[in-house]
């Protein structure tokens, strides 16, 4: 009976390893993003180039500049998807299977890279999401037609809701530090001396 149960607790413990389908996905998924981001910069410098042509009409110039901010957006919100999916992905490592040493023994490694619970990983691709809305937003915003006055009315809405937004996001990230430098202030490192 008691082999029967060590059996079964191994096979369940080891059954995690199941995460490592969704990190490999998620990391190929992130490089997949990354090299589509990629091949739009090259092709968007490729098409800038012929920006200095002075026999370029001023509506060409024009037309050229505004899709060119455009799709500098859509690179930008590219290569934060593309981060999202390397942090979900090393972030589930990190929680079922094992830390990454070079992560947590490294000074150059980014504190972002490092998860250390769940809530931990939540809060770090909310913030990312949060940035990939913001640009998505700002690329909207770009290509809207202002036709009446409430869609002006709207787009300062959106800001001002996106401006909560982040004022929320970091002030609920700052709350928290405070604690843990206060117990450091009085001098107690929290063993009773």
């Amino acid at each position: 009976m008691k082999f029967l149960e060590w059996f079964f607790e191994g096979s369940l413990w080891n059954s995690r390893f199941v995460i490592l389908a969704a990190v490999v996905g998620s990391l190929f998924a992130g490089f997949a993003i990354f090299y589509i981001a990629t091949v739009d910069v090259v092709y968007l410098v490729w098409h800038t180039l012929h920006y200095a042509d002075p026999s370029m009409a001023d509506e060409v110039r024009k037309a050229l500049h505004d899709s060119t901010v455009s799709h500098i957006v859509e690179v930008v919100d590219g290569y934060l998807l593309a981060t999202v999916m390397l942090i979900f992905s090393l972030g589930l490592y990190e929680l079922f299977i094992s830390d990454i040493d070079q992560a947590h023994g490294s000074r150059a490694s980014s504190k972002i890279l490092v998860i250390n619970n769940l809530d931990d990983l939540k809060s770090r691709l909310a913030k990312v999401i949060l940035m990939i809305m913001i640009v998505t937003l700002f690329e909207e915003a770009l290509n809207m037609k202002m036709s009446a006055p409430i869609d002006l009315l709207y787009l300062g809405g959106s800001i001002a809701l996106v401006a909560l937004a982040l004022y929320l996001t970091h002030s609920a990230e700052h709350g928290a530090k405070p604690q843990h430098d206060d117990a450091g202030e009085d001098g107690h490192d929290g063993e009773g001396h």
